[in-house]
């Protein structure tokens, strides 16, 4: 039964995969009520969804799996002060691959900052390492020397931040340190709320216009979402057709900061959920997001066409799983109102 069940969540019946597990939360209370909380939430059944994760931590407390997707759930709805302390347990799903240095040096847990030197574990995705170092600057307003831990292809962008990047492999023997952190514990640290969010991350290149659109039409296929994120081939022409492929095989970047430089004389970017959004967003440059109606990520929050965490942001919504269609219809009637200069 519970085979059939997931049978059913893996080819998207998530009405039949609900009815299943629903049948098996006595026999599996873990199993059943945390498979139900993934299924609900991506029908978009946020309060059945939360429910099910909470009776799943009843059966099993510990559950980094069920904390970690309660905590995703609760920030989808804007609910941080509930969610931070929750989202901590990423750092057990062995799939998001969370760093677990192994150092002498103590982990940073909110003390004083002056005069420390402080080490800086990116982690996630190469959006998310953008879109949390608008942590740095109250973190050198604190006193702090940042080095952050990150793939060479973010260095030079992150030196513009006045932050000295290192290999994502970093150790005592190559970085000297006085505390450690993980990137994605610094909104906890900080106790972040909607209302408290630091502005992004200010790259200091000036910016331009008269470039027109730049264009993104697929993510990583690595990452656990993609299917639903990117435009298959019949999508993506169409929305190629309205600019410049900003991928780094269409445009020659061989970094983050190459892209940024582009980015930067651009009028407008149209991005499916990638890493480019997170870069023109936190330039300020206008940006309009496609995101998928299932499994929609967390930051984007719910029923809205604005991010508090990005000001020039815009967010085109699908209204059915997989259809992009009326997504693409209307941000061509935003372009032809609104042209920009090409």
């Amino acid at each position: 039964m519970f085979a059939a069940a997931h049978a059913a969540q893996m080819r998207g019946d998530f009405a039949a995969a609900a009815r299943g597990y629903r049948g098996l939360v006595r026999s599996k209370p873990f199993a059943a009520n945390h498979n139900l909380g993934t299924v609900l939430g991506a029908s978009g059944d946020l309060e059945g969804a939360e429910a099910a994760y909470r009776a799943a931590l009843v059966a099993d407390p510990k559950a980094a799996t069920s904390r970690h997707a309660l905590s995703m759930l609760l920030l989808a709805q804007g609910r941080y002060a509930e969610a931070w302390p929750e989202w901590e347990a990423r750092r057990g799903v062995a799939d998001l691959q969370i760093p677990a240095p192994d150092l002498r040096t103590p982990e940073w847990r909110g003390e004083d900052l002056a005069g420390k030197r402080l080490l800086v574990f990116g982690e996630q995705g190469l959006g998310d390492k953008i879109m949390l170092a608008r942590y740095f600057a109250p973190l050198k307003a604190a006193g702090a020397e940042v080095v952050f831990a990150c793939p060479p292809i973010l260095h030079r962008l992150m030196r513009r931040l006045g932050v000295e990047p290192a290999g994502p492999e970093a150790t005592e023997a190559s970085v000297a340190a006085d505390l450690w952190t993980l990137q994605g514990t610094l909104p906890v640290r900080f106790a972040t709320t909607l209302e408290t969010l630091p502005p992004p991350a200010d790259f200091g290149l000036p910016l331009g216009s008269g470039g027109g659109v730049g264009v993104v039409p697929r993510g990583s296929t690595v990452h656990k979402n993609d299917a639903e994120r990117s435009l298959g081939p019949r999508h993506a022409k169409r929305l190629l057709a309205l600019g410049r492929d900003l991928r780094p095989e269409a445009s020659g970047a061989e970094d983050f900061e190459a892209t940024a430089e582009i980015v930067a004389g651009l009028d407008l970017v149209i991005s499916v959920d990638t890493s480019v959004v997170h870069l023109a967003a936190s330039m300020g440059k206008p940006t309009w997001v496609l995101l998928p109606a299932r499994d929609t990520d967390w930051r984007w929050l719910r029923g809205r066409e604005d991010s508090p965490w990005y000001p020039s942001a815009r967010l085109f919504r699908q209204r059915a799983a997989g259809d992009w269609d009326p997504v693409l219809r209307r941000i061509e009637a935003a372009l032809a109102n609104h042209p920009p200069d090409r």
